[in-house]
């Protein structure tokens, strides 16, 4: 599973051009959009393996994007991360159509397990 491309979609510019940057030094090509509506066009222009999705987003929420994504481009696997809140207490859920859903601040290590994993299952 070599030549990996992942798009990153959070609000958060410098962390998200950060965790770009980490995947690009571990051998994954790493976009990113800072709202729904760029990621969108991004999608559009490029082919990506999988989408990471902040579930906090200006203008269109994750989970609306998370729900075009699927209509649109339903051979492409999502993950969903959020800094809010925390998944032990309740007050998150995976999205239906997700392939999984991870807390803020993401390890880095766990983002390209899951990242491989959801690829994997998607071409199964």
């Amino acid at each position: 599973m070599s030549n990996i491309r992942v798009l990153l979609v959070d609000d958060e510019e410098e962390l998200v051009s950060t965790l770009a940057e980490r995947l690009e030094f571990r051998g994954i090509s790493a976009a990113y959009a800072i709202d729904g509506k760029s990621a969108l066009k991004m999608l559009r222009d490029t082919d990506f393996d999988v989408i990471v999705i902040d579930m906090k987003l200006p203008g269109m929420s994750g989970d609306d994007l998370l729900n075009t994504v699927n209509l649109s481009y339903p051979g492409l696997p999502a993950l969903m991360v959020t800094g809010h809140g925390s998944v032990e207490q309740g007050e998150y859920r995976k999205p239906d159509g997700a392939y999984d859903f991870l807390l803020k601040p993401v390890d880095i290590s766990l983002l390209i397990t899951k990242i491989k994993e959801a690829i994997a299952a998607h071409e199964s």
